[in-house]
């Protein structure tokens, strides 16, 4: 008896590597990242680009380690969105689980893969522009968050009339693909009795033309709406704008950053970390079609004093001390 215990013990012990060899290893997911900044930049489990940052923040948030139960292949377009198409395909052939993708990469994505998951980290317009059946049922395989421009615009002209008051008109420059927010802006001026100027462009090559034309009406400031071609010229147009000391609202904190004057609108960061939510479902077995589009939950006035210094405009005490940032 002693015998067979003893050959019984030497056999479970030979079995034992056995048993650990059969069990099945952890699924590590691939989320592909499709940013306008340098890949670098969203690279890693330590990225230095704020948005990818705060992804990945979220991901810790729902349990998920880097390099344990996820990693992430990022592409950077540089700020050239006709590199989009490209870097799609590249994420598309590497089959990732996943693909998170800045507002003005979704058509790009959109174009390359109807079967992959796809969540937008703040598009303007999806349902307009034809990415999503409507915010509560996407359908397809794209979902994500909604910046909602339209929304915030009367508050924005508010704002800039708190800046520069007066008679003269505010210049509105709007993609021609966005007549959704010239129509908002329309008619949050026509029920406060404020003037405005359209500006519309189709591309890059008309912003001088365009800055032109707003100073020579004699605009007393602008709003600009956030769209791909803004939104990858924002260090240009926020130069021109300085140039022609134009005081000009933008949409989005980046603009001001680039050394526009002020913003007013979402906070991106938030909205990328909130992607993560929709991933976590993602990756958890719900389909994105299913997954309503939410919409902006965090605002934030940003105020760069630098800007205002050099176009000799005082930000009103009042103001200022709404700001949730100051650039100085």
């Amino acid at each position: 008896m002693i015998e067979r215990r003893r050959l019984l013990s030497i056999g479970g012990l030979c079995l034992a590597p056995l048993v650990s060899w059969a069990q099945p290893a952890r699924t590590v997911y691939r989320i592909g990242i499709l940013a306008n900044s340098a890949a670098n930049d969203a690279a890693g489990p330590l990225p230095t680009n704020p948005y990818t940052s705060a992804f990945l923040r979220g991901m810790r948030e729902f349990g998920y380690v880097y390099g344990e139960h996820f990693v992430t292949e990022p592409r950077g377009a540089d700020g050239r969105p006709e590199r989009f198409p490209a870097l799609a395909a590249e994420l598309v052939g590497l089959r990732v689980d996943v693909i998170v993708g800045t507002g003005v990469a979704i058509p790009a994505l959109k174009q390359t893969s109807t079967t992959i998951p796809i969540v937008m980290s703040a598009h303007s317009d999806p349902v307009g522009q034809g990415f999503v059946k409507s915010l509560g049922h996407p359908g397809g395989n794209i979902t994500g968050l909604s910046l909602q421009s339209t929304e915030t615009t009367g508050k924005q002209l508010e704002l800039l009339k708190e800046l520069v008051p007066g008679p003269a008109p505010v210049a509105v420059l709007w993609h021609g693909a966005g007549k959704l927010y010239w129509k908002a802006a329309e008619t949050a001026a026509r029920t406060r009795g404020w003037k405005l100027l359209s500006i519309e462009i189709q591309d890059a090559d008309e912003l001088d033309a365009a800055f032109k034309a707003a100073t020579d009406a004699r605009a007393g400031a602008m709003l600009v709406f956030a769209s791909g071609i803004t939104f990858q010229q924002a260090r240009r147009v926020a130069e021109l704008a300085g140039r022609g000391r134009l005081p000009a609202m933008y949409e989005l904190r980046p603009y001001v950053e680039a050394g526009g004057l002020v913003s007013y609108g979402p906070d991106i960061v938030d909205i990328w970390r909130r992607a993560a939510g929709y991933v976590d479902k993602i990756l958890k077995g719900a389909k994105p079609g299913d997954l309503p589009v939410e919409q902006p939950t965090k605002f934030e006035l940003v105020i760069n004093l630098k800007t205002a210094k050099q176009i000799g405009l005082t930000i009103p005490p009042n103001v200022l001390a709404r700001a949730d940032k100051v650039i100085k």
